[in-house]
């Protein structure tokens, strides 16, 4: 009988600890790390090293997925920017590329369009090469440039480190917001704080964003 009740203990601690860990589970805003890679940015903008609030950012010229060079100054009347580097096949890419569509239909006609930039583009690798882009951006009928950070110059200068990561720039090209994108990147629906949508209002009344910085979700930028 001392058996039978040692057993039937045991056998409910695993249970309550089972039910415990789906719990947690459900509570998390995104799909559990993988790899041993946690998905929030841990560096400080000073230990990363790119770029600050209130730095000026350098326009750039990449490829773009119908094959044609693009720079910033290509947007023409623009008053703000928001650049986001992210890539094919990051999990968080992924969930975030129907909000960023969103973004750019959006905010595009009052003059703030996304910049898509892959950091993690190789030739060497099939899911991540300009082929590769292509066809993600015709899957998704992106409404945005997609382009391609060959060499990969460019998201060491902002300071990328996540996917997706994004430096919303004021119409000086003046770095204004750095981070993420909602609060939430499992869910849309169950967004509570829209941080680069808030930066942008922030921005058309002529306020400073706030907050300007917070952590990017998403999987590490893969450096060649």
């Amino acid at each position: 009988m001392k058996t039978q009740n040692v057993v039937f203990a045991i056998a409910f601690f695993m249970s309550s600890l089972l039910i415990s860990f789906n719990a947690n589970a459900q509570d998390r805003k995104g799909p559990p790390p993988g790899g041993g890679h946690s998905p929030i940015q841990t560096k400080t903008l000073e230990e990363i090293g790119g770029y600050k609030i209130g730095d000026v950012a350098t326009d750039f010229k990449l490829k773009n997925v119908d094959g044609n060079m693009f720079s910033l100054s290509n947007i023409k009347n623009a008053k703000g920017y928001i650049v986001v580097f992210t890539c094919n096949e990051c999990p968080f890419a992924k969930m975030y590329e129907d909000r960023l569509i969103a973004l750019h239909n959006t905010y595009a006609p009052l003059g703030y369009s996304v910049v898509a930039i892959n950091p993690n583009v190789s030739e060497d690798n099939q899911k991540e090469n300009f082929t590769a882009m292509q066809k993600r951006a015709a899957d998704k009928n992106f409404p945005f440039v997609y382009l391609a950070d060959e060499g990969q110059h460019v998201f060491p200068q902002y300071g990328a480190v996540r996917t997706p990561h994004v430096f919303l720039l004021d119409q000086d090209k003046k770095v204004q917001y750095i981070g993420t994108i909602d609060d939430n990147a499992r869910s849309a629906e169950d967004v509570n704080v829209k941080y680069v949508e808030d930066a942008i209002h922030a921005l058309e009344n002529g306020k400073k964003p706030e907050p300007n910085f917070t952590k990017a979700i998403g999987c590490p930028v893969k450096a060649i």
